[in-house]
């Protein structure tokens, strides 16, 4: 046989175009329109059909970047529409939209006038059913248009001022399209969806197999059936020339896809927060409309925070989400607040993300989610999986790892082991994207990709529009219906992420183990994009340590009204805040401008709690206190307590050298030259410098910054191959304070201004380094360096509950792709019996690198990141004033930086009073760390302590309330009991016997 393969198949690209399309919707008619603009920022729907609405010119220009215009839609539907048995009425709504996918351009949604949602209006989603606007052959309802600007461009990663409303211009965006009552020929919308499924299918089946030949000929049997000019009347032949190759069931061992509907909806990101909310109405709006067509239609949500918004803002539709949850349709999943990072977060809000996740849904549906659903953050904190199952949650599901640049995941089914031992059932979807439409393609790499067959027969597949939000078509539905049992498919059923989870569990039994973080290797860049946005989390973090710690001990002490309401809300604040595209800092410039806000609101707010609890605690007087909220002793204050501090007796020696300074408090000795970079950094203890000979640290180094993509986002390998070292001072001196010296260093590169405050106190075992710059750089990295002389085979960083170790080396590809890595307050390196921590105050991103001397000795250099400045998505990242901390500590094993990282970001705090105030609980072995003191979420009173080992080693402690207390239990996250480990709590008081890295809570009811 001649192969006229290609012939055929193009023979059916144009008829699909030219005439199966344009039949879908047979004959139409213009609807009336009027319309209004909102002045400012959106309005409710109510306020909005308030106004004056006045005739609008069809096919007109509309929108400015971020507005919103109101359209009234009024017609009636003519005599004898929908009334033959395979033709309904629809409204289709044109905005002007492009053929890219939803989320990225113009959106709106349908309001009756009675102010319920109808559903979306967006690219690929333009219909309204005429029996949903519930006024027979009338037309007469709203459409809120949303002119949100296409900030990705294409994605060409260029310079955009429409992320800024300050800077996206007034310039109309978009053009009015058909806007017109239809009739809706279902048989060839049927037809069309046989053909889009059947035709996909065949092109990823091999030319060699008969399958794809059988559906090439049915094809060609519809198109010589079908009257490309009586489409609809010729239409229900060309289905039944299509029937026998559509029935064909599928291979016994073809691969099992469960699907899930799903919109990743990013709670901010080319867009701001107040426009996620819309957007979590228009796509929660159309999934809900769909479950009443499609009883076997299920869709997962994911984000507690966005049904929060519902209920807030769409009271109406969270009573409709409400029953499709009873129903099973509507499936909450994930139990956390937001979809975070996972990197970034401190220990105590990575488990407040579940806390208030799932707290929102056993509340609102009696809903307890088993999964945590994190498909497209940027990589994964090896403490995660203690932390997951710490919350009552038994699987986790991910899809990012897929975007790895160097290296391949071996597993898509495995058991994930963190860093404390906690196994956790994982699952890595082999579809490879998290918005599958559910075409051929999609489904057959997804067997293909699938890397653990023989074991499992089964994956995941979250199906929508995400990102921007439009969640699952009736396209969709039709394909996953179509693939259900077809020959040469992999079986798509329709179902819930738990239905996966338990029939993957049971089949699976013997997995393979991942152990450590999944590191992602791509956007490690994030550790240092827009640093302000992380400086107000870090701070948050440590504001709410501290409040909650001394409202606990003040309701306790002194009967302080707790203000739990207020500390919840300011957490919710900071939870959301920690979502994936914005403490990462890969937003839009609106979304980190209101991310600073909230951040001074929240400092704001708890320095007034904090200073009212600090108040009630020591009374009226004129005594300096001082509150230590940190897990360990300072200035003669034990941990958790207040009172008066101790000073050091041994001032700080300052002498000139050589135009630099020498600084000796008697602990540590520091030399700095006179261009203020550290030559010699010796404890007195072991006598030995920290510093590589020849070499210098508090270098800090200017570096090219140009990824290949995702700017905000990326750090690419390359950039350390220029570099630019900054090591001429302009001017330098020195100035002694109450607590020691400092030595002030102001220096320049380009257009920034920089100037150092380098610290030693009395009493110090550490170096403080603080770096103010007013930054003006474009398309460069500031990095802070420390050649030390150790010979570190690995460095460990601070993550959450405990810290990670990595190589310096890069013997494998999967150490190569570490050239950037995350730590939280503290780095350290060590060999045998010495090493150096290096801590920061509101830094996230760090390298470590080796080098073999001359002299046989080995230089470990660490640098921290301090400012990075993209020009995508936000072309003013970073500029202006930056205030970044460091401190470094020779001599320092896993234990003093452990100390370091707590001082460095809780500052003292002083008060004046007449009392001083006992710890709450006293810890007996520091390796123990209490991370949060807090009064039970449920009101009882009862007093809540997190406790975690910190040093990577079994640790035995004794853990005692100092207050009145009837009992102690181990709980989960969610303050429930539990057995917990090496947790004895008969004696009253908690016995531990931890292993390393064990997450503990302890409930001391009173």
């Amino acid at each position: 046989m001649h192969d006229d393969r290609r012939i055929t198949e193009q023979r059916l690209d144009r008829f699909v175009r030219e005439r199966l399309l344009p039949a879908v919707y047979g004959r139409s008619v213009p609807l009336g329109l009027s319309s209004w603009e909102a002045p400012g920022e959106p309005v409710p729907a109510a306020e909005a059909m308030r106004q004056l609405f006045t005739p609008q010119e069809p096919g007109a220009a509309w929108g400015k970047a971020w507005s919103t215009k109101w359209l009234r839609l009024q017609g009636e539907v003519p005599e004898g529409w929908g009334s033959s048995e395979d033709t309904t009425v629809e409204i289709i709504v044109d905005l002007g939209f492009n053929s890219d996918v939803p989320g990225f351009q113009c959106e709106g949604t349908a309001w009756r006038a009675d102010g319920s949602i109808i559903k979306a209006i967006s690219p690929r989603n333009y219909h309204v059913p005429l029996k949903l606007l519930g006024g027979g052959l009338s037309v007469d309802f709203y459409v809120e248009a949303a002119a949100n600007p296409d900030v990705a461009q294409g994605w060409s990663f260029a310079p955009t001022p429409l992320g800024d409303k300050a800077t996206a211009g007034d310039e109309p965006r978009y053009r009015l399209g058909r806007i017109a009552i239809a009739e809706l020929n279902e048989t060839v919308w049927e037809l069309n969806q046989d053909v889009w499924t059947l035709s996909g299918l065949m092109h990823e089946l091999p030319t060699e197999l008969p399958r794809r030949h059988e559906i090439l000929r049915a094809l060609e049997r519809m198109l010589d059936i079908m009257d490309p000019d009586d489409v609809a009347g010729t239409a229900a032949a060309g289905r039944e020339a299509l029937a026998e190759v559509l029935g064909r069931p599928a291979y016994a061992s073809a691969h099992e896809l469960l699907a899930t509907g799903h919109a990743h909806i990013d709670s901010a990101w080319l867009w701001p927060v107040r426009e996620t909310i819309r957007k979590c109405a228009r796509t929660f709006s159309n999934v809900v409309a769909l479950m009443d067509e499609d009883p076997d239609f299920v869709f997962s949500c994911s984000s507690a925070q966005q049904l929060t918004w519902i209920k807030e803002f769409f009271p109406e539709l969270f009573v409709r989400i409400r029953e499709k949850v009873k129903a099973g349709q509507f499936v909450p999943v994930g139990g956390m607040w937001v979809e975070s990072d996972t990197n970034m977060p401190g220990g105590e809000a990575m488990a407040r993300q579940f806390v208030e996740g799932k707290s929102f849904f056993l509340k609102e549906f009696d809903i307890e989610c088993e999964e945590a659903w994190l498909p497209d953050s940027f990589g994964y904190s090896g403490a995660l999986p203690q932390i997951v199952k710490s919350a009552g949650s038994r699987w986790f599901l991910t899809q990012k790892i897929s975007w790895n640049k160097v290296n391949r995941m071996p597993h898509h089914t495995f058991s994930w082991e963190g860093i404390d031992g906690t196994r956790l059932f994982t699952h890595f979807p082999p579809v490879d994207t998290y918005n599958a439409e559910l075409h051929a393609r999609e489904l057959a790499h997804a067997e293909r990709n699938y890397r653990d067959h023989g074991r499992g027969t089964m994956s995941l597949v979250p199906f929508g529009y995400g990102d921007g939000g439009g969640g699952p078509t009736r396209e969709m539905l039709a394909a996953a219906h179509r693939t259900a049992n077809l020959e040469g498919s992999p079986k798509v059923r329709l179902g819930t992420a738990k239905e996966f989870f338990l029939k993957a569990e049971a089949e699976y039994p013997q997995l393979p183990v991942w152990v450590g973080e999944m590191y992602l290797e791509m956007h490690r860049g994030t550790y240092t994009s827009q640093a302000r946005t992380k400086r107000g989390n870090r701070r948050s973090e440590h504001l709410l340590r501290e409040a909650e710690l001394w409202c606990s001990t003040a309701a306790v002490r002194v009967g302080f009204e707790y203000p739990a309401a207020e500390l919840k809300r300011l957490w919710q604040l900071v939870l959301l805040q920690q979502f994936h595209d914005i403490l990462p800092g890969s937003s839009i410039a609106w979304v980190h401008q209101d991310a600073e806000r909230n951040y001074a609101a929240i400092a704001r707010d708890l320095e007034a709690i904090i200073a009212s609890a600090a108040q009630a605690l020591v009374g009226s007087g004129h005594t300096r206190f001082l509150l230590n909220a940190a897990p360990h002793k300072r200035h003669g204050v034990s941990a958790l307590a207040v009172a008066e501090a101790t000073r050091p007796e041994t001032p700080v020696d300052v002498t000139e050298q050589d135009g630099g300074y020498v600084l000796d408090n008697g602990i540590i000795r520091a030399v700095l030259d006179s261009n203020g970079l550290l030559t010699s950094l010796v404890d007195h203890a072991s006598g030995r410098d920290a510093i590589a000979p020849g070499q210098s640290g508090n270098l800090l180094e200017l570096f090219r910054d140009i990824p290949n993509e995702w700017d905000a986002w990326d750090i690419e390998e390359f950039y350390r191959r220029n570099v630019a070292p900054l090591t001429t001072a302009e001017a330098i001196a020195v100035e002694t304070t109450a607590t020691g010296a400092v030595v002030v260093v102001e220096r320049s590169v380009g257009a920034s201004a920089i100037t150092q405050r380098i610290t030693l106190d009395a009493g110090a075992e550490s170096l403080g380094i603080s770096t103010a710059v007013d930054w003006q750089e474009r398309e460069k990295m500031l990095k802070i360096a420390f050649p030390l002389d150790v010979r570190a085979d690995h460095s460990s960083s601070e993550t959450q509950f405990g810290h990670v170790s990595r190589p310096t080396h890069t013997n494998t590809s999967w150490d190569a792709a570490k050239f950037e890595i995350c730590a939280h307050r503290w780095i350290h390196v060590a060999e045998p019996g010495y090493g150096v921590a290096v801590s920061n105050s509101s830094s996230y991103g760090h390298d470590v690198t080796r080098a073999v001397r001359a002299d046989g000795g080995t230089t470990t250099t660490v640098r921290t990141s301090l400012l990075r400045s993209a020009r995508f998505p936000d072309p003013e990242a970073d500029r202006g004033e930056h205030t970044l901390e460091v401190t470094i500590r020779p001599g320092a094993g896993i234990a003093d930086a452990v100390e370091e990282g707590y001082r460095t970001n809780l500052a003292p705090r002083y008060v004046l009073g007449n009392q001083p105030v006992e710890p709450l609980v006293a810890v007996s072995n520091p390796a123990v760390v209490v991370e949060a003191v807090k009064l039970a979420e449920d009101g009882s009173g009862d007093v809540i302590v997190r406790l975690y080992e910190s040093l990577g080693q079994r640790s035995k402690a004794t853990v005692l309330a100092n207050f009145a207390s009837s009992g102690v239990v181990a709980t989960d996250l969610l303050e429930r009991p539990l057995e917990a480990p090496g947790v004895d709590c008969s004696s009253g008081a908690g016995e531990l016997l931890l292993r390393p890295f064990q997450l503990v809570t302890l409930r001391f009811a009173r």
